[in-house]
Formats: C-alpha cells, sequence, structure tokens
C-alpha cells in the first residue's frame, strides 16, 4: 500500500508570498500533485474584478479628459489592476466622485458593505487644475479565471458603459518544486514546495484549503462511481495472509476495543462525506458555508477552526453551532 505523505507545512511567509510544504509523498508524486494544484490555484478559484466601468466626462475609451493627466484608456488599465473581494453573488457598483487638484488612489472609492480592496495604494488618475473634475461607476462580479472583453461585450451595456477584461483568480503565481528526501532506508521519496503568491485577496492558506476542496469534491465523486470488487484468496500474497493472520490474532487479545473501532471508523469516515445542506445547524450557518464553497463536512473540518472564524458572517452563535456538531460526531478540525 502506497504511504501517505506529512501533513503540509508553512515553511516560509511574507506578505502576500507563502511556500507550503508537502514532504514525505510517494515517489512520483510530488510532481503528479504539484501539477493538480498549480492548475486549479490558476484557473479554478473564485474571485472578484471589475468587468465595465463609465467615465462621465469620457463617453468612450479613447477620450481625452480635461483637467487629467491619464487618458481614457489608461485609467481603464490603472483600475484593472485593482483587487477586489466581494462576499455577494450580486454585481456591485462603486462610486468616485471628485474635483481638485490631487492624486487618486484606489481608497478614495466609495466601497459597499459587500467588497473589501485589497490594494487600496493603487493609483487610477492624477487631477492636474483646480477645475478638474472625475466621477466613475465601476461595476465588481464575482467570477473565475478570465473574461475577455468581447464576452462582455455580448451583454447588453448602458449608454457611456465601458466592457474590460476581467481577471478574477485572487492568485497570481504558482510554481513547485520537488526533491528527494529520507523516508525510512528509502532516499527516492518526494518533498513537494509550492510557492503561491495572492493578490491580498485572499492568504496563499485559503488558497490552498480551497484548491484542496475543490480535488475533494471531484474525488468524493469519482470514489462513488464504480464499487470497489472483493479480491479472489487466490490473488492474496502469503504475505498478505500472514499479515491478516496477524491481525485476527491481535483483535483477539483486545476484542472489545478493536470492535469500537471497526465500528466508528467507517462511521467517522461516512459522516466526513456528510452534505453541510444536511447538518443540524440553522439556515443562516449553512448559507454562510455553502457561499464560501463548504458543500461537504470534510471541507469544515479542513478549514479549522481558524479559517471557519475568518470567513466573513461567520460568528460566535455560528461557531458554537459548528463545533456542537463537530464534536457529536466525534470528529475533529484541521489545523
Amino acid at each position: 500500500m502506497i504511504s501517505l505523505p506529512f501533513v503540509p507545512q508553512v515553511i516560509f511567509r511574507k506578505g502576500n508570498q507563502a511556500i507550503i510544504e508537502i514532504a514525505g509523498l510517494y515517489p512520483g508524486y510530488g510532481t503528479t500533485i504539484g501539477n493538480s494544484f498549480r492548475r486549479i490555484l490558476l484557473s479554478s478559484l473564485e474571485g472578484a474584478a471589475v468587468t465595465k466601468l463609465s467615465i462621465k466626462e469620457a463617453p468612450h475609451e479613447f477620450s481625452t479628459i480635461s483637467g487629467v493627466r491619464e487618458d481614457a484608456i489608461q485609467i481603464i488599465l490603472n483600475i484593472k489592476k485593482l483587487r477586489f473581494r466581494s462576499y455577494s453573488d450580486e454585481p456591485q457598483e462603486i462610486k468616485l466622485e471628485t474635483k481638485g487638484k490631487k492624486e487618486i488612489l484606489g481608497r478614495d472609492l466609495k466601497l459597499p458593505s459587500q467588497v473589501k480592496l485589497s490594494n487600496p495604494d493603487q493609483q487610477i488618475a492624477v487631477l492636474t487644475s483646480s477645475k478638474a473634475k472625475l466621477s466613475l461607476l465601476l461595476t465588481v462580479e464575482k467570477g473565475i479565471g478570465y473574461q475577455p472583453e468581447e464576452r462582455m461585450k455580448k451583454r447588453k451595456l448602458g449608454i457611456g458603459e465601458i466592457a474590460i477584461d476581467a481577471i478574477f483568480t485572487p492568485v497570481q503565481r504558482v510554481t513547485f518544486e520537488v526533491e528527494h528526501m529520507r523516508v525510512g532506508e528509502r532516499t527516492d521519496f518526494d518533498r513537494l514546495s509550492l510557492i503561491i503568491k495572492t493578490d491580498g485577496a485572499i492568504s496563499p492558506e485559503e488558497a490552498f484549503n480551497q484548491a484542496v476542496n475543490i480535488l475533494m469534491e471531484h474525488f468524493l465523486l469519482f470514489v462513488q462511481a464504480f464499487p470497489m470488487e472483493k479480491k479472489e484468496e487466490a490473488k492474496v500474497s502469503p504475505l498478505l495472509k500472514a499479515k491478516k493472520k496477524q491481525k485476527t490474532r491481535t483483535k483477539a487479545k483486545t476484542k472489545t476495543k478493536d470492535k469500537t473501532k471497526s465500528i466508528s471508523r467507517p462511521k467517522k469516515k461516512k459522516e466526513k462525506e456528510g452534505l453541510v445542506e444536511n447538518l443540524d445547524v440553522s439556515k443562516r450557518t449553512k448559507e454562510i458555508l455553502l457561499e464560501n464553497r463548504l458543500k461537504t463536512v470534510a471541507g469544515i473540518l479542513t478549514k479549522g477552526k481558524k479559517g471557519l472564524k475568518e470567513l466573513k458572517g461567520i460568528g460566535g452563535k455560528s461557531m458554537k453551532e459548528i463545533e456542537r456538531v463537530v464534536k457529536k460526531m466525534e470528529l475533529e478540525f484541521g489545523n
């Protein structure tokens, strides 16, 4: 049987970049798992970005604005660099109305309560005259991956609205390195180092957990597709037969203890695969968990207490409900 790796650890953290190490991987699994994580982190995580905007003083993207150093195209390019996190599934509107000689930064935007800006020091434009005015209306939406401008133009745009390319993914860069390490007497096991850099909307650890949940949801579905067939007795090796006899003798010595374990393990496995929508918690707590892509009990356990408390909307009451249900199932949170 293939041995499992050690628990992932963060070995380096600076700003929005972290190195997560997974040691003790079976030979060849470092590249396999590294590629899977890299693919999911770069293409499958949900994020928020500006999809369209309107500039009152510029009817189209090729306009120039009196008293503003940048033209409309340069303003749009600066707005693309703004990184948002939205806690609502509905499009959110952001306004900016200013005048006078000044530098306009991301922090000058009037954000709704459901939107957070991760880089408030990003420059938008510079007004060079005391009579200069600038009025912006941005639309921030949730999405996955990359959405080209042409797709946005297929929708009905209002008068003066400009569609722009949207990069939704909150992960800016992912690389991985694999090196050999010693496990027992073997020196060909893998150590995987994932280098993850985000845009600040989420942490590298949160991005890693989301990727784990996406993988788990897929493989939990696959494992139920084809039930495992029982092996024929003739195909069982003598070594496995000897191990089986040894286990039988050990079970006979501690019959009561092992009986309890044999019942609890399948039970716990089944409960981990349970759906959030079936949990004995309030409707509000279920909605918060589902909005954060936590659809199974296993996902909640992987998130851990610290990760759950960081979710938008999770308060003391919701945490008590979740902890009560987990305790009742005789399960434990991850780190």
